[in-house]
């Protein structure tokens, strides 16, 4: 079957994966705010190392760390959902980008 492409947005947040947010880590947060909200999805990966506008992070062991949120939906959808999280951003240091995307996906078999 054919695939076809389509338009999104990628929402990617960059942070520390040691910040907590009200008892909990601030990328799940980040996760479960994105699933509330009914955004099409959301990942979490961890990186074995990076830097910021800080000191320069050594290799990841445990809870810390670098940690990227990538979340895909539409544009207009993603600009409203970052009001929405502004109070978990605010605390860290983290760093939001928004990029326009194409998604490719498969036609699901009938």
């Amino acid at each position: 079957m054919p695939a076809h492409d389509m338009l999104a947005a990628r929402l990617t947040i960059h942070l520390d994966a040691a910040v907590v947010w009200h008892h909990r880590p601030a990328y799940a947060e980040l996760v479960h705010r994105a699933h509330r909200e009914g955004l099409a999805g959301a990942s979490v990966f961890r990186g074995v190392t990076g830097f910021g506008s800080g000191d320069p992070k050594r290799p990841s062991h445990g809870p810390k760390g670098p940690c990227t949120v990538v979340i895909v939906d539409d544009e207009p959808r993603l600009r409203d959902f970052l009001p929405h999280v502004a109070d978990v951003l605010g605390e860290t240091s983290a760093v939001a980008v928004l990029d326009r995307v194409r998604v490719h996906a498969p036609r699901a078999r009938a």
